[in-house]
């Protein structure tokens, strides 16, 4: 297994980055099957934007979850599902360890649809089937990276922002992310050094 495998497979965060559609802005994520409680509030206390869940177009389909908007979502935009919520263990939903039970449910292979509810506090992103190397996204390319690493099929997303709420960018966070062993991944390189 290799060093960010076994990093992700610990439970460890990476921030991603180069997203060839949202210029520069980076996302800190995790495996959602390794997903816990303490992540969530580091997600939500570090990098501050919306926990997102990304999921492969085929998850996404078992669990029932269908795109917002069925147009086009723009070249910058995110394809959003309906936002989702476990069906039993949580209470209202937001709290870290509520918002952590429901991605461990959603990306239970013996979960379905009848696991979860809509609204709820977590948000699906469903990915592109043809992958990173057909859009070259966080979304795409986190999963892929979770996928090669043996642990299964699920990423959780937060775009990372200054204390002020504007996005932050790489410089910014280098030294931090050292600080923390967070590591670094552009997703661009990750892509060429991967493909089949």
């Amino acid at each position: 297994m290799s060093e960010l495998a076994s990093h992700l497979a610990s439970g460890g965060l990476v921030i991603l980055a180069g997203d060839a559609f949202r210029g520069g802005d980076l996302d800190l994520a995790a495996a959602a099957s390794r997903i816990t409680p303490d992540t969530i509030a580091f997600m939500a206390r570090h990098a501050r934007g919306l926990i997102c869940l990304g999921l492969s177009a085929r998850r996404a389909a078992e669990l029932g979850i269908e795109l917002q908007q069925r147009e086009q979502h723009g070249s910058s935009g995110r394809p959003f599902g309906q936002s989702i919520e476990a069906s039993e263990g949580v209470s209202t939903g937001i709290s870290a360890a509520d918002r952590a039970r429901t991605i461990s449910v959603a990306v239970d292979p013996s979960k379905g649809p009848a696991d979860l509810v809509s609204p709820g506090h977590i948000f699906p992103l469903i990915a592109d089937p043809g992958g990173p190397t057909k859009r070259l996204s966080t979304l795409e390319a986190g999963l892929a990276i979770v996928e090669a690493a043996g642990l299964g099929d699920g990423v959780v997303l937060c775009a990372v922002l200054r204390e002020d709420g504007s996005m932050a960018r790489l410089n910014e966070v280098t030294e931090w992310a050292a600080v923390q062993s967070i590591p670094i991944v552009d997703i661009g390189t990750w892509v060429a050094e991967h493909k089949q």
